[in-house]
């Protein structure tokens, strides 16, 4: 495994730039470049549960390691959801999936950092290049 990271700089305060990130209609926004249709469901609550999914509910099941709004929230995968329903584990330590805010003169620079298995690399590339441009274009425009 391991870790790809991206980084855009974004001409909006920190705030809303997270609100853009969660905001579960902006969030379908972003997310439509990794799969149309992804959502998420979580109690925002460190060692809670979140789910990653499709329209069909298959995807990940993580828990939030930290969470300093609206300044980093670190997600840890710990294995699939298929129809809804928890499958296979990841195995010991899981995955991470980091977001990093930090807001200077009005930028804010978003900072993102996935663990992945080289099969997934593409596929999250092309994924976040686009969807965090789509954040950037939200955020400054709405």
């Amino acid at each position: 495994m391991k870790t790809i990271s991206f980084e855009k700089k974004i001409h909006a305060p920190i705030e809303k730039v997270w609100e853009t990130l969660w905001n579960d209609d902006t969030y379908r926004e972003w997310t439509k470049h990794f799969m149309p249709g992804s959502h998420y469901e979580s109690d925002w609550k460190i060692g809670g549960k979140t789910l990653f999914l499709d329209p069909d509910r298959n995807g990940m099941i993580a828990t939030i390691t930290k969470l300093e709004e609206p300044y980093e929230v670190i997600f840890n995968h710990l294995g699939e959801v298929l129809n809804g329903i928890e499958g296979k584990s990841y195995g010991e330590g899981g995955s991470f999936e980091k977001y990093l805010l930090s807001e200077s003169d009005g930028i804010t620079t978003l900072t993102v950092s996935v663990d992945i298995e080289d099969e997934y690399e593409h596929d999250m590339d092309e994924g976040f290049t686009n969807g965090l441009e789509e954040v950037k274009r939200l955020a400054e425009n709405k």
